[in-house]
């Protein structure tokens, strides 16, 4: 009998997913609030969240530094190069001292999508994804390198939610007037730019019209060259969306284009996708892009 009674146990305890408290005890990340959406080359999932967790941490201690990255980039005295035991007991004493110190939480994570060519990677506060890529992505504009070799498009979402009408509206209506409250008198033309991924339940034809409800009345829809581009990214049960500009400007954020572009059109420029990589030609490109727009159909 407690035989018995212990197998079942064990076997209860083995389909419980959740802790008392709702947290989830084994199972993938949920894909939720604000992050990076990015596409890849087929494959190379695991290898563009390893790139990216660099790039990104680069340009957040840029732009949101933290205590512990200004403490890395202080320089050191001279007295404490000079050495001696004075130094070596403060070396001791400000190691054990950062040891005891609270572990630095990650502001990046890789959230699961099961999806090829698709990752989502979260940011937390007081990490902006739309600063972050638009950042990321003017770099690329001026140097023509991307640090990244399996990265393509990059798209950020500023919040999520679930995937149906009432959800989006509210979130879409938040997120349209943060982004009118620079500029309170100026009309705006916008467009919104909805992709869908590994959902059925909403359409373009019903969706659009919904999100263009929210933005006030005396903005107006351009679809040939807007100021404002609404973002909405909808994969499986969930929504992303960010209101960002210059979007078609900067080839939709896909920043191996871009630095293709970039390099093609320098003579004597060797510097490709990364550092010191011969230029493809036009023909290549061509068909990287036709792959891409396949492979995000499969996944659709």
């Amino acid at each position: 009998m407690t035989e018995n009674k212990r197998k079942a146990d064990g076997r209860d305890k083995g389909r419980r997913r959740f802790r008392p408290d709702g947290t989830p005890i084994w199972g993938q990340r949920q894909i939720d609030g604000p992050g990076v959406w990015v596409t890849c080359v087929k494959g190379k999932e695991r290898q563009t969240v390893g790139e990216l967790y660099d790039v990104f941490e680069s340009l957040a201690n840029q732009l949101w530094p933290t205590e512990a990255s200004e403490i890395a980039d202080t320089p050191r005295s001279s007295d404490e190069e000079d050495g001696g035991a004075d130094d070596l007991e403060k070396q001791i004493a400000k190691e054990v001292a950062s040891m005891k110190r609270p572990r630095k939480e990650t502001r990046f994570a890789n959230c699961q999508t099961s999806t090829p060519c698709v990752v989502f990677i979260s940011c937390k506060p007081p990490v902006d994804p739309v600063k972050l890529v638009t950042t990321h992505v003017q770099n690329v504009v001026n140097t023509g390198v991307t640090q990244t070799r399996f990265t393509q498009r990059l798209t950020p979402v500023s919040a999520s939610c679930p995937a149906n009408i009432p959800e989006i509206q509210s979130l879409c209506g938040r997120l349209v007037r943060n982004a009118l409250e620079a500029e309170p008198e100026k009309k705006f033309t916008y467009k919104i730019e909805l992709r869908l991924r590994n959902h059925n339940t909403l359409t373009r034809d019903k969706l659009i019209p919904e999100v263009a409800k929210c933005v006030p009345e005396g903005h107006t829809v351009s679809l040939d060259n807007p100021e404002l581009f609404i973002l909405v990214e909808v994969f499986k049960s969930v929504c992303g969306i960010s209101v960002v500009k210059d979007y078609y400007k900067l080839q939709k954020f896909n920043v191996m284009e871009i630095a293709n572009t970039k390099n093609l059109s320098e003579e004597g420029a060797a510097e490709g996708r990364v550092a010191n990589r011969p230029k493809e030609s036009p023909m290549v490109l061509a068909a990287a892009e036709k792959a891409e727009e396949r492979e995000e159909e499969k996944a659709q």
